[in-house]
């Protein structure tokens, strides 16, 4: 699926970007020639249109590399198949970013939360104001925690029309416009390099047309935490991934460490062997539950509900946290001396949680479809 070479060259430079909380431009540039921003282009716009599965299985390995790297990948991958599932980017607009994409890595993401509304998946209107001009939109307002901000070619804002009877929408602002500013620095425990800082919109040119999914504010226009399974469950992988490299660290380091008193290495143990069971037992039932679930999506299997993704994603996210978290424990102070693998993995895991929709939205959802069938 994902050439060993590129995950290793991305996997050699995650830690300074780490240790810097940097911008990771080259790892970027190295998965965009190996074709991994650009997999989800659908067919129709002369693409491989790679499915959810194939989706979960790219962000798995470049989870395993660089998670931060992998997250931003999974931003413009989930556009991409979005466009491709359903067109809805003006066509002559759409036709340009992929003609660029050939030639360079072009970056997309949502900007979408707000300091006062948190994230849309609780619902609430956007405070971002789109106000009508003679010629198109001017979009102002501040949207948080918008991942791989500084290198973003195109932010999808979310904003409210200053219309007598204002409606909600996208709309598709180009990286480098004038009124642009990176008003937050992201300074985060895990995750660092992904660049989800705070963005500044002072009234940003935008075209009449450049608008996606305007309407009437309501529920069709909120965010469906039920609809959204073709991108829970790649971003499951991606975080089951860095649970892969924390087990691979733990595998090195329990072969390589041989304690005076016991004279082999700790990997014959009992202890570290029942360990690497649970560890093994976790991940690889977290990995058939999501990618399983995503094989059944690209089949349009009709039995497979978005509830049961929800619940893929969760039990995913909590497997990955535990495998870690077990393998940390296990190890003691290594586990968490700064310059360890395991170190960075076990801050990176713990973003695995944060992801809208978050648990207690997924569970509430779960269990309203439980009780009433």
């Amino acid at each position: 699926m994902t050439d060993r070479t590129v995950l290793d060259r991305i996997a050699e430079l995650a830690p300074d970007h780490d240790g810097s909380a940097t911008f990771p431009a080259e790892s970027l540039r190295i998965a965009h020639e190996a074709g991994l921003l650009t997999a989800t282009i659908g067919q129709r716009y002369g693409g491989s249109g790679a499915g959810v599965e194939q989706s979960a299985r790219i962000l798995h390995a470049l989870g395993q590399g660089d998670p931060s790297v992998a997250l931003i990948a999974a931003m413009t991958l989930a556009t991409h198949a979005r466009q491709a599932a359903r067109p809805h980017w003006p066509e002559e607009l759409y036709a340009r970013v992929v003609k660029e994409s050939q030639e360079r890595p072009v970056l997309v993401n949502h900007a979408r939360v707000e300091p006062d509304l948190g994230s849309p998946a609780r619902g609430g209107l956007p405070a971002t104001r789109a106000r009508r001009t003679a010629d198109g939109w001017a979009v102002s307002g501040t949207k948080r925690f918008v991942t791989g901000a500084d290198g973003l070619d195109w932010f999808l804002v979310w904003a409210t029309t200053d219309e007598p009877e204002p409606r909600v929408g996208t709309f598709l602002v180009p990286g480098g416009s004038p009124g642009i500013q990176v008003s937050g620095r992201w300074d985060q425990l895990g995750l660092r390099a992904s660049g989800s800082h705070d963005v500044t919109f002072t009234e940003v040119e935008v075209p009449y047309e450049h608008v996606i999914g305007i309407g009437p504010h309501g529920q069709t226009a909120e965010q469906d935490n039920r609809a959204g399974a073709a991108l829970h469950l790649p971003l499951a992988a991606l975080y089951l991934g860095v649970a892969r490299a924390a087990q691979a660290f733990f595998h090195t380091f329990a072969h390589a460490r041989v304690p005076a008193n016991l004279g082999h290495p700790v990997a014959r143990t009992e202890r570290f062997r029942r360990t690497a069971g649970e560890i093994e037992v976790l991940l690889a039932g977290a990995e058939q539950l999501v990618f399983g679930g995503a094989a059944r999506l690209d089949a349009d299997d009709t039995s497979y509900t978005p509830e049961q993704a929800l619940g893929a994603r969760v039990l995913a996210d909590r497997h990955g946290v535990r495998a870690v978290e077990l393998a940390v424990r296990l190890l003691g102070n290594p586990g968490l001396a700064r310059g360890n693998p395991l170190e960075r993995h076990f801050r990176d895991i713990q973003c695995a949680p944060v992801h809208a929709p978050q648990e207690d939205i997924s569970l509430l959802a779960i269990g309203t479809k439980a009780l009433n069938p």
